[in-house]
């Protein structure tokens, strides 16, 4: 095991509020009782980033402070471990990962009741906590999530984020094989994941919805259908969805896009009996979903549920799916001094699949 430095690099949110991150040295922390140092080698860049940095989520209670390292779909390998951690099932020389949630207290009720991805004492990467985008990050030995050792790191980082919510989300659907799933957002960095998860791993047949300039992704993904939202209003989109489902509409529509108009159209994709999951959080001045009209869900007998990003289980399952091959990210690596680069092409919408930051 190489020694470990007293610097590393981090890359820092240096203007909350704008698009803006910087390569900085900081100082190698010790691990204190029931941690692990991490030497992080590759991190998956989110939207949900983009949304932290730029301070544009009305629902976060604090502005993101300048110097915040952010990121939270890290990969890397354990180099020491600190007090009271000599019977844990993590050893040095371990690669684990650090989700979006990146320490959860075990003893409240939404944990133990296994959804420790809502902990109500939680601890988010990349948030008032010290992210993914950086050299070396401290994780709790219980919670960091070990990483099949046929699955290559670049692989693995997205799994961590985009993997894990959109597999519960589909979980949560509640859809069965051979039923119709609409993913919005289709060939975003959630949404082609979930595709692939959908069509592949569960033999659903997925109707992909998002831009033109992301259909070969969509498809290669595993699509039945696709279509292009740029092509239609709001009435003729649903008219599409309905023709494809030979006029019933989908049994869920999960939305991957962070969009208000995306949830607006999906009540009108689903079929009696459907599910909407809510996934993909807007920016801007929290609204409310359009046509989620009571007399109709009742009418209709339709449901709208929500997943953060999954559990400690749901990760170590959709690791294991990319472990198989059933699920393969579609990324790019860049480097750190890229990173301010990459936010750019996501917030303008540019962004095929995910970006993957190479650390080393």
């Amino acid at each position: 095991m190489a020694e470990i430095p007293k610097q590393y690099k981090a890359c820092v949110y240096d203007s909350p509020g704008k698009i803006s991150t910087k390569v900085d040295m900081l100082d190698t922390p010790e691990p204190g009782p029931g941690e692990v140092l991490i030497n992080l080698t590759h991190s998956g860049v989110c939207h949900s980033d983009l949304g932290v940095m730029t301070n544009s989520w009305a629902g976060l209670p604090h502005p993101t402070q300048p110097g915040q390292v952010g990121g939270h779909e890290g990969v890397g390998k354990v180099v020491k471990l600190g007090p009271g951690t000599e019977l844990a099932t993590v050893k040095v020389g371990d690669r684990v990962g650090v989700k979006w949630i990146s320490a959860a207290c075990g003893g409240c009720a939404a944990c133990l009741e296994g959804a420790d991805g809502v902990c109500f004492n939680q601890k988010i990467s990349g948030y008032y906590t010290p992210g993914t985008f950086q050299q070396y990050v401290l994780g709790p030995v219980n919670y960091v999530t070990p990483i099949p050792s046929n699955l290559e790191s670049a692989d693995a980082a997205p799994m961590l984020c985009a993997g894990v919510t959109t597999y519960a989300a589909l979980r949560k659907s509640g859809a069965k094989s051979g039923q119709f799933v609409v993913i919005s957002g289709a060939g975003g960095g959630l949404g082609h994941i979930a595709v692939q998860l959908s069509a592949r791993g569960m033999a659903h047949r997925v109707i992909g919805i998002d831009a033109g300039s992301k259909e070969k992704v969509v498809r290669d993904s595993g699509a039945e259908a696709f279509i292009d939202l740029t092509k239609h209003d709001d009435a003729s989109i649903v008219e599409e969805v309905k023709k494809i489902t030979g006029g019933l509409g989908a049994s869920a529509v999960i939305v991957c896009t962070a969009s208000n108009k995306a949830y607006a159209q999906a009540m009108d994709f689903l079929r009696f009996g459907g599910v909407l999951v809510c996934v993909g959080m807007p920016e801007g001045t929290p609204v409310p979903i359009e046509k989620s009209y009571p007399a109709a869900m009742v009418a209709k007998l339709q449901t709208i549920t929500a997943v953060a990003v999954g559990n400690q289980r749901d990760a170590i399952e959709v690791l294991d799916f990319a472990a198989r091959g059933i699920v393969k990210t579609h990324f790019r690596v860049e480097k750190m001094d890229k990173l301010t680069e990459v936010f750019h092409e996501m917030h303008d919408g540019k962004l095929i699949g995910r970006v993957v930051l190479d650390l080393q």
